[in-house]
């Protein structure tokens, strides 16, 4: 063999490392990227415990059917739209709010007059995800009238940071 073919030998052998190196890392990338995709899948689907047997098929597939589907970063809104209160300092008995266990997040909220959302008059609670508010009062008086409001919901994480936000319109009617 003369010394130019021995040479281009060991090169083309060099080439062939590097291609299935490069191959190797981006093999060892995709795995990583896969299990990584599964994990997170697994922390999003909390009933994957249960057990289906020819006893209980009927039932899991019933409450499978029944809980709504809320996709993830979302949120299902429940609540009244309409507050009454009897006075601008009292407990409204029709005011209600509900962060629904299918919800992906906890949250809390916050209520400001329709023309001023600066200075809130609501400041709720973090709602854990099944968990309801009612009886609510608000923290800053508000006079006899109907008053235009926006609630903003604040979409949290396990450090409670917000995530997203949602706002919605609400109707505060203070009697007296």
């Amino acid at each position: 063999m003369s010394g130019k073919s021995r040479g281009q030998a060991q090169e083309a052998g060099k080439k062939n490392r590097k291609i299935i190196i490069i191959g190797m890392i981006i093999i060892i990338a995709l795995l990583a990227v896969i299990v990584i995709l599964l994990l997170r899948g697994k922390e999003e689907k909390p009933d994957r415990n249960v057990v289906v047997t020819r006893d209980n098929v009927d039932e899991v597939v019933d409450n499978m059917l029944e809980k709504e589907y809320v996709e993830p970063g979302y949120y299902n809104a429940s609540m009244s739209n309409v507050w009454h209160f009897a006075t601008g300092d009292a407990a409204s008995e029709d005011a209600y709010v509900e962060n629904v266990g299918e919800n992906t997040h906890d949250v809390y909220f916050d209520v400001f007059l329709a023309d001023d959302e600066e200075k809130a008059i609501l400041e709720s609670p973090v709602l854990p995800r099944g968990s309801e508010l009612k009886e609510i009062t608000l923290d800053t008086p508000l006079d006899a009238g109907t008053h235009d409001c926006i609630m903003v919901y604040h979409l949290i994480d396990e450090d409670q940071n917000t995530v997203s936000t949602l706002r919605v319109g609400l109707t505060i009617i203070v009697e007296k």
